[in-house]
């Protein structure tokens, strides 16, 4: 971080010219599942990792960004289940990166790329997943010339400094990951436009495709999963990760490994959706040290989303709880200056009774608090600014009711903000 520049330079040709010194490590992995997307590519690739996983299969995994450590970006696959890279083969691929690079310009984010590579193709395993760090076509992951599935979730407004300020604009760069004939498989998209862009181009370079609610869909019905396709119908249980959303982005792992190739059995699908995890994603936090701190019988939740579209399926899992266990809703939200405030907090207008805005630690693009609580009242919410995570808790307990349930408190607005809440509370992803 302190050798090459923050931010993001959307191009390939360093990373091009970096690989090439490093021996082209890209074209010596195994079948890759290839993740873009503004929202869900996290949770769908955890769903991709457990299902295949469960079948016995060995999985490499890319994420980026990491919450805690930056181990968590590079997962490698294992005989009964993967492992996150260890200190020494981590620092070890990083240096070599670094010493190939020769000390020529270049972001971070295509060093860490690099590194992925250079892991995944030295390690082996049964297929990769790879999720695209920013939006897809100039992103350094997308040197992958022939994915075994090109797989492209919900896409909404994020990031439009760099991918453009409307949705087909930044459809188009996302479904720079499909490859010419190559499968690809579009998850449930809430905008027309968006699937649309992504159906012409796929079209255009003749790939085989599915479409979220068109060839494949899943529903829930009477507390179990219906997933169906053009082939089968499969009852599963519900998914194990929070939230409606997780079960469109569930079918989409589905079908994108039936796609990519894989024979799926139904019992293994049955035991990934059961067992899968992604840290950070509407997580309960029961213990740990803030959690500990809390009064007894508050709920404390965390999510990483950070934009109107994250923030209307945070807010429908919200209202989803609300309907089983009716408790005062309290938003602690901070958010970092690419983000829009407003357009996230008006998800939860009329649902949440408060909300603290707090600054993202060690940030230097953090939203000033007193600016979030700003747009929080624009999108009708009543906020005020706090010093800290820690704070704001404390004025949550200490302004509750007690003639009211215990309150429920949503921690997030960002993934950084998350990693510290992680940190803090001694419980980072494993």
């Amino acid at each position: 971080m302190a050798l090459h520049p923050k931010g993001f330079d959307l191009s390939l040709g360093r990373i091009t010219r970096l690989l090439e010194r490093l021996g082209n490590p890209h074209e010596r992995l195994p079948p890759v599942i290839h993740i873009a997307g503004t929202n869900g590519k996290g949770s769908t690739g955890a769903f991709c990792r457990a299902i295949l996983e469960a079948h016995g299969l060995n999985v490499h995994v890319h994420t980026s960004p990491h919450l805690v450590n930056w181990h968590e970006r590079y997962r490698l696959g294992a005989e009964g289940g993967g492992r996150l890279v260890s200190d020494d083969v981590l620092a070890d691929a990083v240096r070599r990166v670094a010493e190939a690079n020769q000390g020529e310009t270049i972001t971070v984010f295509e060093i860490l790329t690099a590194v992925m590579f250079v892991l995944f193709s030295e390690h082996p395993a049964d297929v990769a997943i790879i999720e695209v760090g920013l939006g897809g076509r100039f992103d350094a992951t997308n040197v992958i010339s022939s994915p075994a599935v090109a797989l492209i979730m919900s896409i909404s407004l994020d990031h439009q400094a760099y991918l453009g300020d409307r949705v087909e604009l930044i459809a188009a760069e996302k479904g720079g990951i499909i490859k010419a004939g190559a499968p690809v498989v579009i998850g449930a998209q809430t905008e027309e436009a968006a699937r649309n862009v992504l159906v012409s181009i796929a079209e255009r370079l003749r790939c085989p495709i599915s479409v979220y609610g068109q060839d494949y869909f899943a529903q829930e019905e009477n507390g179990r999963l219906a997933y169906q396709d053009e082939e089968e119908l499969i009852d599963l249980p519900l998914p194990r990760l929070a939230g409606r959303h997780q079960q469109s982005n569930a079918a989409a792992a589905i079908r994108a490994l039936k796609a990519a190739g894989f024979e799926l059995d139904d019992t293994a699908i049955a035991a990934g959706l059961t067992q899968v995890l992604w840290p950070g994603r509407l997580e309960r936090l029961p213990h740990g040290l803030l959690a500990e701190a809390t009064m007894d019988g508050v709920e404390l939740w965390i999510d990483g989303g950070h934009n109107p579209g994250a923030g209307k399926v945070i807010a429908e899992a919200m209202a989803n709880l609300e309907e089983r266990d009716s408790r005062p809703l309290f938003l602690i939200t901070g958010m970092i200056n690419t983000k829009d405030p407003v357009g996230y907090f008006e998800a939860f207008a009329g649902m949440a009774r408060h909300v603290f805005a707090v600054p993202v630690p060690d940030s230097d693009a953090s939203i000033d608090p007193e600016l979030l609580a700003d747009a929080a009242d624009e999108a009708g919410l009543t906020a005020e600014s706090a010093e800290s995570v820690e704070a704001a808790i404390e004025a949550v307990t200490q302004n509750w009711n007690r003639l009211e349930p215990a309150p429920r408190i949503l921690i997030g607005g960002s993934l950084y903000l998350l990693g510290d809440v992680l940190k803090r509370n001694g419980t980072p992803p494993k």
